[in-house]
Parts: C-alpha cells; structure tokens; sequence
C-alpha cells in the first residue's frame, strides 16, 4: 500500500497523527509527514506502507478535515 500527503492542502491539524503515531508526525513548518523506516517523505511523495498499518493510514485519510491524505494499492 502506498500513502501521501498532499502539503499544499494540509493544515497540519494533526488529526494524522492521533490515528496513527506510527506513519504520521507534525514537523516544526506545521505540516504532517509521512515517516517510514527513519525516512521522512515530502509533499506527494509515496511511501510504502506494511499491511499491518492498513487500519490506521485509512482511518488517518478518513479522519483528515482537509481530505489531503492519499492511499492507493
């Protein structure tokens, strides 16, 4: 499963990272990002993420106010 953030709709509410501490975190300019293996990913930049995480990226996306989180097989 690939996931992204769309940075220019992103607000950095943080909703993300409640759903899901695992992928998502909030950086210092207030914007979410996605962190895979120590690895930070920008604005529309896919990361692969482990099924396991399946759950909580869709819940993540879901829960977005600005809808800027992205999932695809």
């Amino acid at each position: 499963m690939r996931v992204w953030i769309d940075h220019a709709e992103c607000s950095g509410v943080g909703v993300c990272v409640d759903a899901c501490p695992e992928i998502f975190t909030l950086e210092s300019d207030s914007l979410a990002y996605i962190t895979v293996a120590g690895h930070r990913f920008g604005s529309n930049d896919p990361a692969n993420v482990s099924d396991e995480m399946l759950e909580s990226v869709l819940d993540a996306a879901e829960d977005c106010p600005q809808d800027c989180i992205y999932v695809a097989a």
